[in-house]
């Protein structure tokens, strides 16, 4: 029977041990194509093709309009700053479930200040100012703690 916890299977995660062993095995190439959209009758700006394990899902991309876009689908920031976020919580569930800490409940609020200043060639500022994580976790099996992380 599979050790499952947090819908995560430790028998499968087995990333610390073998990068213990091998370095190596820590670095994963993502690789992908993407296309620049030029008709400005098509809802979106860039489209590319993601595969992964299982399988393959097309991301569809289109600016906000401050930037030039129609506001059709999410922006590149918001797949960003999704994309952080998730690796982040993943973290945090694949340590929980290390340390066989059972969550009843996990949410994450994510703030991102972008700054376009240096996008737009008007100011060398840092493009972000900072990321926090708010997280909102429940496990009856573990210590009541709270604090905010920011990674700025």
């Amino acid at each position: 029977m599979a050790n499952i916890i947090n819908n995560t299977n430790l028998d499968k995660a087995q990333t610390i041990v073998n990068g213990k062993k091998d370095k190596q095995t820590l670095r994963k190439p993502i690789k992908f194509q993407g296309e620049w959209n030029l008709d400005p009758s098509k809802d979106y700006q860039f489209r590319t093709e993601l595969v992964y394990e299982k399988g393959k899902q097309v991301i569809e991309i289109d600016s906000p309009s401050f930037l030039g876009g129609n506001g059709n689908r999410l922006g590149p920031m918001a797949y960003c700053i999704a994309g952080i976020a998730s690796c982040f919580i993943a973290t945090f569930v694949s340590v929980a479930a290390s340390k066989e800490i059972r969550l009843t409940k996990l949410n994450v609020n994510t703030e991102c200040m972008i700054n376009f200043a240096k996008t737009f060639d008007i100011a060398d500022e840092p493009i972000t100012e900072g990321i926090n994580f708010q997280i909102e976790a429940e496990s009856d099996n573990a210590k009541k703690t709270s604090r905010t992380s920011k990674d700025g």
